[in-house]
């Protein structure tokens, strides 16, 4: 089930592309963006990555922090990073994804005909108190970074 609106942000700890332990509770007292996608180094994954790259400035300004979250595992992570000058964090929900399930962000998924389970394309903004402040669940890749920062007021 999708977290809520005003609801507590599902806690984590996940590893980085370096292997460091990373839990959202690192970023208590910050807005923290967390967004879930399927897969580094593919077209939409980039798109959106380096949309909140090209933004970085702009979520620095405002002490705003960016997770991203897929299932990859950190030498992937640490390439794509490497390959876009990637200036976030990317942490890895390995399989069964026990993250993106309580985000929501896990499941059935149809792609040229074929079903399987797989990340879906999710954004959250955790506000500084830890709750979902907001959710997108109809996430444009190469337009997610700079939506946020126009509903949030910070551009």
């Amino acid at each position: 089930m999708t977290p809520q609106v005003g609801e507590a942000a599902p806690p984590f700890t996940l590893p980085d592309a370096s292997g460091q332990s990373i839990s959202l509770s690192d970023f208590a007292g910050q807005r923290v963006v967390v967004y879930f996608y399927p897969k580094d180094d593919t077209p939409g994954c980039t798109k959106e990555a380096s949309g909140f790259r090209d933004e970085w400035s702009v979520f620095e300004k405002h002490n705003v922090k960016v997770l991203g979250i897929s299932k990859d595992p950190a030498s992937s992570h640490a390439k794509f990073i490497d390959k876009y000058q990637l200036p976030f964090t990317l942490l890895t929900d390995a399989e069964p994804c026990p993250v993106a399930q309580a985000y929501g962000s896990y499941g059935a998924k149809t792609f040229m005909g074929r079903e399987y389970t797989g990340m879906f394309r999710h954004t959250f903004v955790v506000d500084p108190q830890g709750r979902v402040e907001k959710v997108y669940t109809k996430v444009k890749a190469d337009a997610m970074a700079s939506q946020i920062l126009t509903d949030l007021g910070l551009n």
